[in-house]
């Protein structure tokens, strides 16, 4: 049986400053905002059969726009959708101009303008969205372990697995500071689809951990040290986690390199949330049952 709870002074630092770079990477650089939430134009096309261009030839051709973030998505029927961060009419008609030089029977399907008070609106219910998920979720575990009131309460169990939710959240996001500094990755309405994503997949490997622990208090009561208990549930289902875990990171691999840009990032968003919210349900939720169980006889 492996010793991993009594190793969690070393996971705690190694968390400690993860999230330290991460909260500092979103204080210095900030998320790069795409066009969701910060306003601009969508622009649907349609083309002639066989006369469809590449994305990365229709990038070339409205680089002397200087657009910025510019998304090329092409989707069925021949019709390539464009979204970048401007709301001029004047400038729209020159981007459909250039784009008529692929081919002039182009079709314009719609343009649409997302104005800023609706970008505003979006990132508040952003917020809302993980905050209102976050609260819920502390709520259904406490509830859930109410039958389990020792060594240490049923909320206890909840704010572990909150504390460690707000672990995985805060290194993605602090990951994608990064990557919007130094490689352009912006974050749009999918990045929060994804953030609520890891929020589901990191509280279901914590209650897996945490049903384990439940099930050998109630078998072995005070005969057993809790941090023994602790460290035995969390052996017993760490082939399960990684298993799951592995399952599911080979899948975004996947989609990474072969699925396309459209869905690219969303991808490692995931990949990142799952790998941490694997190892905050090993290292960091179930261990600070332990640290809260130590604290309270003290």
């Amino acid at each position: 049986m492996y010793q991993i709870i009594n190793k969690r002074k070393y996971t705690y630092i190694i968390s400690a400053v993860l999230i330290v770079l991460s909260v500092t990477a979103l204080s210095v650089w900030g998320l790069r905002l795409g066009i969701d939430f910060k306003g601009g134009t969508l622009m649907e096309v349609q083309f002639s059969e066989d006369k469809v261009p590449a994305s990365q030839d229709i990038q070339d051709k409205l680089s002397e726009f200087e657009l910025d973030s510019l998304i090329i998505q092409p989707s069925e029927n021949n019709v390539v959708i464009l979204r970048y961060i401007a709301s001029d009419d004047d400038l729209n008609s020159k981007v459909l101009g250039k784009i008529k030089e692929f081919d002039e029977n182009v079709t314009q399907l719609r343009v649409d303008f997302i104005g800023a008070s609706v970008s505003d609106q979006l990132k508040g219910s952003a917020v809302k969205a993980l905050i209102f998920a976050i609260f819920g979720i502390a709520l259904y575990i406490a509830w859930a372990f109410r039958k389990v009131s020792y060594p240490v309460p049923s909320w206890q169990y909840g704010l572990g697995a909150v504390i460690a939710l707000a672990h995985d959240i805060i290194i993605t996001l602090g990951a994608f500071a990064f990557l919007g500094k130094f490689y352009g990755v912006e974050v749009g309405i999918p990045f929060v689809a994804a953030l609520l994503t890891i929020l589901g997949y990191s509280v279901n490997d914590t209650i897996v951990v945490y049903d384990r622990t439940r099930e050998n208090i109630l078998r072995y009561g005070r005969k057993e040290n809790f941090e023994e208990t602790v460290n035995k549930s969390v052996n017993e289902t760490l082939a399960r986690s990684i298993n799951t875990s592995l399952t599911v990171i080979v899948v975004l691999l996947a989609i990474i390199f072969f699925g396309g840009e459209t869905i690219k990032y969303f991808s490692i968003a995931l990949l990142i949330g799952v790998g941490f919210g694997t190892y905050s349900s090993i290292y960091v939720a179930s261990a600070l049952l332990v640290t809260s169980y130590k604290i309270r006889i003290k």
